[in-house]
């Protein structure tokens, strides 16, 4: 599979992310680690931890105040799995 979807997925979640305004620093903080996880498995760096977890836990707790981001989380967590990551 190639990774121009997941790449693509990410810049969707950076570009959700910088529109939400209110997100919490904790939650803010969350999703940047999964990000930086997804980017590290793209580079082929074995030792990062699956994030698919974390990636649908954070998308419950955007449903309510930013659907859109939690939506392009919810992509990118399939997509993760799909690959089998």
């Amino acid at each position: 599979m190639s990774d121009d979807p997941l790449r693509k997925l990410l810049a969707q979640v950076h570009k959700r992310l910088s529109q939400a305004g209110s997100i919490d620093a904790e939650a803010r903080e969350a999703l940047t680690t999964v990000m930086h996880d997804i980017e590290r498995i793209l580079a082929r760096k074995a030792d990062t931890p699956a994030p698919q977890p974390r990636l649908e836990a954070l998308a419950i707790k955007f449903q309510a105040e930013h659907p859109a981001l939690a939506d392009v989380l919810r992509q990118l967590a399939d997509l993760l799995g799909k690959a089998g990551i």
